[in-house]
């Protein structure tokens, strides 16, 4: 990844909180014939492993599950917005500017391993059912299906875990542009996720 010093997140915490509230990662496995990309949801246990461990499953005709010790980077995107070169104030001082795009990533790099065992998924499922379904009025739960088609399902996916070597940010958010550009970038978002970031990533 193009990193330049300035638009490089090293604050663990916001890596984290990105990567477990965007969770619908693009997966990509190096394999023998060439990458292969998936958007898969993971779960992050960030306490686990030097850099965490990410986890998730697939269909089992998915032949993503078997390249188990293969590459895999798993990228999580933030907030993004284009950026209108007329909200600069530099755009009516001297009118060298540019449009831009601003986003928020993280990626994360490891190698793949595949997990089989029922209790292991079923485990998984019931955690990621928890997690996903906690804003509903009704909560749906694994057990609300009947036991059998619960196995069914079961038999149906395999288990993913990625054991994270490392952990890199990137927020591109006009730290590279003046105080009077940033406010101008701010006012032209009217609000939202990428205009807060704006703010707050100051030079």
């Amino acid at each position: 990844m193009y990193l330049p010093r300035h638009f490089e997140q090293d604050d663990r915490d916001a890596l984290v909180a990105l990567v477990r509230d965007r969770p619908l990662a693009t997966l990509i496995i190096a394999t023998p014939q060439g990458p292969s990309a998936d958007l898969i949801p993971l779960e992050f246990a960030a306490d686990e492993g030097e850099h965490g461990t990410l986890r998730g499953h697939v269909a089992r005709a998915n032949p993503l599950w078997r390249q188990g010790g293969a590459a895999a980077l798993a990228v999580f995107q933030g907030p993004d917005a284009y950026i209108s070169p007329s909200w600069y104030a530099s755009k009516r001082e001297h009118g060298k500017v540019v449009p831009t795009w601003n986003y928020t990533m993280v990626q994360a790099r490891g190698r793949l391993r595949v997990v089989e065992q029922a209790p292991w998924l079923h485990a998984l499922v019931e955690r990621l059912t928890q997690h996903h379904e906690a804003a509903q009025r009704m909560p749906w739960q694994v057990s609300d299906a009947p036991a059998d088609f619960v196995a069914q399902m079961l038999a149906a996916i395999v288990g993913i875990e990625i054991p994270v070597d490392s952990l890199l940010g990137k927020w591109k958010v006009s730290q590279n542009r003046s105080a009077a550009d940033r406010q101008g970038v701010t006012a032209g978002l009217g609000g939202g996720d990428m205009a807060a970031l704006v703010q707050t990533h100051g030079r």
